[in-house]
C-alpha cells in the first residue's frame, strides 16, 4: 500500500495489514508559547479584523485584542499572580474569557476551565483539586448563579479585603473577579483588575516574564467529565494546543480571508483550541453569536457577518437545520467548518453539505487528554469518506487499533484506538494513579471502538464501555443508531444497553421524532425487520423530547441508562 509521503516517515494508509498509522512530519512542530503564537499573528495582521462579540458590542482587531490582554496580563501579575498558579474561569462565552486565555498564558500561569453547568459540589472540587488562587466568574449563566455559589462556598468573602480571602472550605483561593461592574463584596470586578493592569503596565515587564517561558509549560487544565469518580484535570501544556491548532486549521485550509462563527463553549476544547487558536494561527476572524448556542443567533451571525466557516456538535447543526426560519438566512459564504464533539449522523452530515454551503466540511475526533483532535478529514476528502468517517491521522501523531492484550489488529478489524505524539496531555492533575491507567509507554487509551480502513481512514464505532453484549454478541450502538436516523420520521435517536436476566444486556432506544410527526414502537421494530439483525433490534423504546447532555452537547448515555433501570426496575445481572 502507498506511503503518501516516504521522506516523512508517514504511515498514512495501513502497512502489513496492520491497523496502524502515523502522520506525516512535513510541517515541523511548533516551539512557540502561546503569548509568542498569538503576538506573531499580530505581526503579521495587525489591522485585520480578529474578534467579534455580538452580544457585547466588541470588534477589535488582532493588534486592538493583543492590547486588550496584556493589559489584562498585568493586572493579574500584579495581584501576585506567577508562573505555575492556577487561574479558574468560570463563564459563558464572554470576550473576558477569550482574554482571560491569553492573559494567563502571557504569564506562564495555567488557566482552569470550570464547566459552565457545575454546581456547588463539582465547583468546590475543581478549585481544590487544582488548588487555583484566583476565579474569574460570570453573574450568572442560565439558572446557575455563580456568585451565589462561591459565596456559599466561601461566607468568608462577605468580611474580606479583595485579594486577601482565606476560606475554610476553598483553602487556596485569595482573589474572587466578578464581570460586570457592580461591586461584591470580597471580590474585584473584571473592570478593576483591567484599571490596575493599565497601571501596572510601565512596572511590570510582560516580555521578560515571557521570555522565561517553555513551550512545554502546563498551560490549561480541563476537567473532564466521567460517568464515575470524580472529574480528571487534563493537562495541557502550550505545545499541545499551539501545535494541535495550527494542523486544525490546515485540515480546514483556513486563512486570514475567513471569518469564524463559533457557537460552541469555549470552557471546552472545541471552543479553545479548533476555534479560537486555530484561527489565531492563521489570523482568521472569531464571531461569537451569543453566550450560549441559540440556533437563530447563530444563523443570523453566518448571515450577518458574512462568515465562511462554522462549528459545532451536531445536535447544533441538527437544530440550525430544523430552525423554522432556516430559508430566510443567507449561508451563502459558508465554505469548511469542524462538526465534531460526539458521533456525526451520516444523513446530518448529507444534510449540512447539501443545505448550508459547507462543500468543505471536515469531521475531527480526538479527546481532551490529546489536545484535542487525532484524526481530521480534509477539504478535499471524497463525500462518502467524509460522511461516514473521522478522517486520517494527523500530522506527528500515530495510532493503532488494538484488542484487549495490546496488540494491533488487522485492517478494519474493530478494537481500541491509542494515540501517541505530541498532542498527549502531560497527565490528569495531581492524580499518577489515573494517569498511569490512561497512558501507557506514551500512548494514550481512549476508550473508543474503532476501525481503519486500507486507506487510513479511522471509523469510530462507538465506546468500549458502551458496547454491549447480548446473548454473547458484540453489539455497537452506533450502528443501530446511524441505521434508525435514517427514518424520515426520526430526528436523533441514541442507543444503549440495559440489563437483562436471559441475554445479560438488552437494546435500548430513546427516539426524538421530528417537529409534526408521531411513531410507534411497532413502526420502529418493522423498519428493522430484515434489515438489522434480530439481536440488534431495540427490544425498548422510548419516544422522548429531547436527551441529557452536556453543555458540550455530548449526549449523556449512563443518565438514560440509570433512567430505564429505575423505570423498568431492571436488576444488575450478576457476574462472576
Amino acid at each position: 500500500m502507498a506511503t503518501p509521503n516516504s521522506d516523512s516517515g508517514a504511515i498514512i494508509a495501513p502497512q502489513g495489514g496492520l491497523s496502524y498509522v502515523r502522520g506525516s512530519t512535513d510541517t515541523p512542530l511548533s516551539e512557540a508559547t502561546l503569548g509568542e503564537f498569538l503576538l506573531d499573528t499580530v505581526r503579521r495582521f495587525p489591522d485585520r479584523p480578529a474578534v467579534v462579540f455580538r452580544e457585547q458590542g466588541i470588534r477589535w482587531t488582532w493588534r486592538e485584542f493583543a492590547d486588550e490582554v496584556d493589559v489584562l496580563a498585568a493586572g493579574l501579575a500584579s495581584l501576585g499572580i506567577v508562573r505555575g498558579d492556577r487561574v479558574g474561569i468560570w463563564s459563558p462565552n464572554r470576550v473576558e474569557w477569550l482574554m482571560t486565555q491569553f492573559a494567563t498564558a502571557r504569564i506562564g500561569a495555567i488557566l482552569v476551565n470550570i464547566n459552565p453547568a457545575y454546581r456547588l459540589a463539582e465547583l468546590e472540587y475543581a478549585l481544590n483539586k487544582s488548588a487555583c488562587t484566583a476565579i474569574i466568574a460570570a453573574e450568572h449563566f442560565k439558572t446557575s448563579k455563580y456568585l451565589e455559589m462561591l459565596q456559599a462556598l466561601a461566607p468568608e468573602l462577605a468580611d474580606a479585603s479583595p485579594g486577601q480571602l482565606h476560606a475554610a472550605r476553598l483553602s487556596h483561593l485569595r482573589s474572587v473577579i466578578r464581570m460586570c461592574d457592580q461591586e461584591t463584596p470580597g471580590m474585584l470586578t473584571f473592570s478593576e483588575l483591567v484599571e490596575m493592569g493599565r497601571m501596572a503596565l510601565e512596572t511590570v515587564s510582560l516580555d521578560e516574564i515571557a521570555a522565561s517561558l517553555d513551550a512545554r509549560d502546563p498551560i490549561n487544565i480541563q476537567f473532564t467529565s466521567g460517568t464515575t469518580g470524580n472529574p480528571k484535570g487534563a493537562t495541557l501544556t502550550h505545545r499541545n494546543v499551539v501545535n494541535n491548532a495550527r494542523y486544525i486549521a490546515m485540515a480546514m485550509r483556513l486563512t486570514e480571508a475567513d471569518s469564524l462563527c463559533i457557537p460552541v463553549p469555549l470552557y471546552h476544547c472545541f471552543g479553545m483550541v479548533l476555534a479560537v487558536l486555530a484561527c489565531v494561527s492563521v489570523g482568521a476572524q472569531m464571531v461569537f453569536p451569543g453566550e450560549a448556542f441559540d440556533a437563530a443567533a447563530t444563523l443570523a451571525a453566518v448571515s450577518e457577518e458574512r462568515c465562511t466557516a462554522l462549528h459545532g456538535v451536531p445536535t447544533m447543526f441538527i437544530a440550525e437545520l430544523d430552525h423554522p426560519d432556516f430559508d430566510k438566512f443567507d449561508l451563502g459564504a459558508l465554505r469548511t467548518g469542524i462538526m465534531a464533539g460526539s458521533p456525526c449522523p451520516i444523513e446530518t452530515m448529507k444534510r449540512v453539505v447539501a443545505r448550508m454551503h459547507l462543500s468543505e466540511i471536515t469531521i475531527a475526533y480526538g479527546m481532551t487528554e490529546t489536545s484535542p483532535v487525532s484524526f481530521q478529514s480534509s477539504t478535499t476528502d471524497p463525500l462518502e469518506k467524509r460522511t461516514s468517517t473521522v478522517g486520517r491521522i494527523q500530522p506527528h501523531l500515530e495510532a493503532k487499533v488494538v484488542d484487549e492484550t495490546g496488540q494491533i489488529l488487522p485492517v478494519g478489524a474493530t478494537g481500541e484506538l491509542w494515540t501517541k505524539g505530541y498532542s498527549v496531555m502531560l497527565g490528569y492533575w495531581d492524580d499518577e494513579s489515573r494517569t498511569r491507567e490512561s497512558i501507557v509507554d506514551g500512548w494514550m487509551r481512549t476508550g473508543d471502538l474503532a476501525t481503519i480502513d486500507a486507506e487510513g481512514y479511522c471509523n469510530i464505532v462507538g465506546r468500549l464501555k458502551d458496547m454491549l453484549i447480548r446473548g454473547g454478541e458484540n453489539v455497537y450502538p452506533r450502528e443501530i443508531e446511524e441505521f434508525l436516523f435514517r427514518h424520515p420520521k426520526i430526528q436523533s435517536v441514541q442507543v444503549f444497553g440495559v440489563p437483562d436476566a436471559k441475554y445479560g444486556e438488552e437494546v435500548c432506544a430513546w427516539i426524538v421524532v421530528r417537529p409534526g410527526e408521531r411513531m410507534t414502537e411497532d413502526e420502529v421494530r418493522e423498519y428493522c425487520r430484515g434489515q438489522i439483525a434480530h439481536y440488534k433490534v431495540p427490544r425498548y423504546i422510548r419516544f422522548v423530547d429531547d436527551m441529557p447532555m452536556t453543555v458540550t452537547g455530548k449526549v449523556q448515555k449512563f443518565v438514560m441508562r440509570e433512567r430505564m433501570i429505575e423505570e423498568l426496575k431492571l436488576a444488575m445481572p450478576k457476574t462472576c
